[in-house]
């Protein structure tokens, strides 16, 4: 059956534990694993996506069970494992198993982070490469497109992406609900360490104005600051600095509080009461709790975050459930263009289309020559019908024979595409 052809090989963050993974990284382009995988015996088409967490290879083969063996073979030649702890590390999808995979894979529904949209674009990037390498066919260009319009239905129809799930991206979406648009306001980091720089990358991809670092060092606040167009100050400057900006963002390793309410109390007279948005995202804490009491200024803590961050996750997993209801019909409809990629029901279809249109334009024209006597009519039903079984005629012998040579989903793709059959189901 041509639907179990189709065959997903591959070892990911659920299956198989950081030590295993990194044996099996492929550094590069998909060049030479593609021209490896092409030469095993009846791989047809093939695609190999590689990223962090994941390791796959697509593929359609003649004999899906002997290309499956040299396939993990190939995946795991240079891990040093043996063949059975190959097989406990990954996972081997088949025929619809291996649709949905890969429509969840490309919605990010099987991701360490569900609704991050990062795999799309890597699985794109595979698919490019499986092309210019010749590696892919009629059936997985069409898989493959599908699973990209899967994925921008399901980000299209639910929320999935739409909950910030890390505390960094937590903070900018809170500052985006207290003004909104970001483009003319001004940022404080105070810190240079990891978690400001995710803050401000997140910051400056919304569009952010205006970035200062402020740090105890400051040689190391002047390179974060470079990354960003921003300027750097010591942290002797956080109290003038903090008269002029909009949010502030503060993840020192201090071990007492940086900034206190007695300390900003006159700073809002001075901002005339402008919005102020403090977020603090050290432990220990480097920003005055009571900071909170003062009116327009508006304290996130750590936990306060993570709540936030906990309250997404749930949110997302809410909308993955949605989400898998659209893999499901998607593959129905995968399904249902393999099915017409099986001979018979092409040749039903073709004839059903042809006869379709015969009846159409016979009785539009019938209509026009109303004084035709029954014969007469009847004379240019046949004629109808003769044109068409004869210009059928050749179409159906290329299409029931076969040489040695032939690829027979090349052929059936080819004039399905050539009359037509598949225009009204794709969605791409």
């Amino acid at each position: 059956m041509l639907a179990e052809s189709i065959v997903i090989i591959g070892v990911n963050h659920k299956t198989a534990p950081v030590a295993v993974r990194e044996k099996l990284a492929f550094s590069g382009d998909c060049a030479g694993p593609l021209l490896t995988l092409m030469q095993i015996e009846g791989c047809r088409e093939c695609c190999f996506l590689s990223t962090c967490n994941r390791v796959e290879v697509i593929f359609v083969a003649s004999d899906p069970a002997v290309a499956a063996v040299a396939v993990r073979g190939f995946l795991f030649a240079k891990s040093g494992l043996a063949d059975d702890e190959a097989q406990q590390y990954s996972y081997l999808y088949q025929g619809r198993e291996a649709v949905a995979h890969l429509y969840n894979v490309a919605a990010s529904l099987d991701s360490m982070v569900v609704g991050e949209p990062q795999i799309l674009g890597q699985l794109k990037q595979a698919y490019r490469e499986a092309v210019e390498q010749k590696a892919t066919g009629a059936i997985l260009n069409r898989l493959l497109h599908k699973s990209f319009s899967v994925a921008k239905r399901v980000r299209t129809e639910t929320n999935i992406g739409g909950n910030a799930v890390s505390i960094s991206y937590a903070a900018v979406q809170l500052a985006k609900k207290i003004f909104g648009n970001l483009q003319d306001k001004a940022v404080l980091l105070v810190g240079a360490g990891e978690m400001a720089e995710l803050a401000a990358e997140h910051l400056v991809r919304q569009g952010i104005g205006r970035v200062i670092v402020a740090n105890r060092t400051v040689e190391r606040a002047a390179k974060l600051a470079r990354q960003f167009n921003g300027i750097a100050v010591g942290l002797a400057e956080l109290t003038t600095q903090l008269a002029e900006v909009d949010i502030l963002i503060s993840s020192t390793g201090a071990t007492d509080l940086i900034l206190r309410k007695d300390e900003v109390k006159p700073l809002m007279r001075q901002r005339k009461n402008r919005p102020l948005f403090l977020i603090d995202i050290a432990v220990p804490r480097d920003l005055d709790p009571e900071l909170n009491d003062l009116d327009n200024v508006y304290l996130y803590d750590i936990d306060d975050l993570k709540n936030v961050v906990d309250v997404n996750k749930a949110e997302r997993e809410k909308e993955a459930l949605r989400a898998e209801g659209i893999v499901a019909e998607e593959v129905v409809k995968f399904w249902q263009w393999l099915d017409g990629m099986e001979l018979a029901p092409t040749i039903t279809a073709i004839r059903q289309k042809a006869n379709a249109i015969r009846e159409a334009e016979v009785t539009k024209t019938l209509a026009s020559l109303k004084s035709l006597s029954e014969n007469e009519r009847r004379s240019v039903e046949m004629l109808a019908n003769a044109i068409v079984n004869k210009l059928l005629h050749d179409p159906m012998l290329f299409l029931k024979n076969s040489g040695p040579h032939d690829n027979p989903q090349l052929k059936l793709a080819f004039v399905r595409q050539l009359f037509g059959l598949d225009n009204e189901s794709s969605e791409e």
